[in-house]
């Protein structure tokens, strides 16, 4: 049974109310015990005071199982019961990976035979998402990253002009949409941030780009974040975001495979990786959102990047940024309040050079999706400015 959706709920309340109504069984059942004899009472105490404790017990079990029920439907952060204790893994594979050649560039057999023809695309099964949080229109793939040995889950939403036969010779762009952690790859399409919901009806209208929206499995060693980044020996998770997931969706949808026509949006940890990877791969991605991210790798304490002093440093926005060859021609979109996010924004505005640009915007709100939520409508206006239809 997954932990996100309405089987579990009403699980959940079942369970409440059944320790409710025993506790009253109980409390009842009491009064008819005082006319037994006294000396039977007596016996009986301790067992009856165990008894009592353990209803108490019970309830109070129920009540916190039902409150994390609620919270975690409401944020989507566990879909499993092994991303919940900790005991999923999703590497397959530590390999080192070949040289990065851009999108598009990471097929088998890379750019075709001796005879210059491209090579045959890897096509993908897709079925029903996993969770009954996400809306049926969103397709899910189980996907064997061939690159990375990263193996995981990618959902993928297509707007509403793909299927229309006006744009059947069309391709679209493409923002992969990156969680927190810990955090379902289902947030982005479930309540937590509704993102069709909201974008289909400005996409329909022409105000927001028609773009593929693809969520990744993010969270690929049980309770460790991984800072989205290739750890030797641990995990290629930034390979696992920036290759095989773009090459699986250029080898299964009309997507664009330009990299101005590519870009990322992340919330919290997902945030912090969306930058890193804009910055980090100018040749994949054009533009990045981030909700409420950070620089310094440590502000996810879990972070395997946090804990390796030279990860720490060549993991930070910031010093991609700074460090790079040339400024990379991207993008960035970056909101936080004072104390969550808003330095670290006015810090890449201040050593952003052209072409380079850093777009700071002030929040008022706590670190959470309810603070989130309400800007993918303009962030996606933001990006529309950056990759307008076509």
């Amino acid at each position: 049974m997954n932990l996100t959706g309405t089987p579990l709920l009403l699980l959940a309340i079942v369970l409440f109310v059944a320790s409710l109504a025993l506790a009253m069984a109980q409390w009842l059942g009491r009064g008819l015990r005082v006319r037994r004899a006294r000396a039977v009472e007596q016996r009986r105490a301790p067992l009856r005071a165990l008894s009592y404790l353990g209803t108490v017990l019970l309830c109070q079990f129920t009540a916190v199982a039902l409150v994390f029920v609620i919270v975690n439907n409401q944020n989507q952060l566990y879909d499993s019961w092994g991303d919940l204790l900790g005991t999923s893994n999703h590497v397959r594979a530590v390999p080192v990976p070949p040289k990065d050649e851009g999108l598009a560039g990471d097929r088998p057999g890379n750019a075709g035979g001796p005879s210059g023809t491209p090579a045959p695309k890897v096509a993908q099964a897709f079925h029903a998402p996993d969770s009954d949080a996400v809306p049926r229109s969103v397709k899910q793939a189980d996907l064997k990253g061939r690159l990375s040995g990263v193996d995981g889950e990618v959902l993928v939403w297509t707007p509403p002009q793909y299927d229309d036969p006006a744009y059947k010779d069309k391709t679209f762009p493409v923002v992969e949409l990156l969680v927190g952690f810990p955090g379902s790859s289902s947030a982005w399409f479930g309540e937590t941030m509704d993102a069709t919901k909201q974008l289909e009806p400005l996409m329909k209208s022409g105000q927001v780009t028609p773009f593929i929206l693809v969520s990744p499995r993010v969270t690929l060693l049980g309770n460790t974040d991984t800072g989205c980044a290739d750890v030797p020996g641990k995990v290629n998770a930034e390979t696992w975001l920036s290759r095989d997931v773009p090459q699986m969706i250029v080898d299964n949808f009309r997507a664009d495979t330009t990299p101005d026509r590519w870009a990322l949006s992340g919330y919290s940890a997902g945030a912090h990786c969306a930058l890193r990877l804009a910055l980090a791969h100018p040749n994949r991605y054009r533009a990045a959102i981030s909700m409420s991210g950070y620089n310094n790798p440590a502000g996810e304490p879990s972070s395997l990047t946090a804990k390796d002093p030279k990860l720490r440093e060549t993991s930070n926005p910031l010093y991609i940024l700074t460090h790079a060859p040339t400024p990379p021609n991207v993008s960035l979109y970056v909101t936080g309040k004072r104390g969550d996010g808003l330095e670290d924004a006015t810090a890449l505005q201040q050593a952003a050079k052209s072409p380079t640009s850093v777009t700071p915007v002030e929040t008022t709100g706590a670190h959470l999706t309810s603070t989130w939520k309400p800007l993918v409508v303009p962030s996606f206006k933001w990006l529309t400015g950056i990759i307008p239809p076509r």
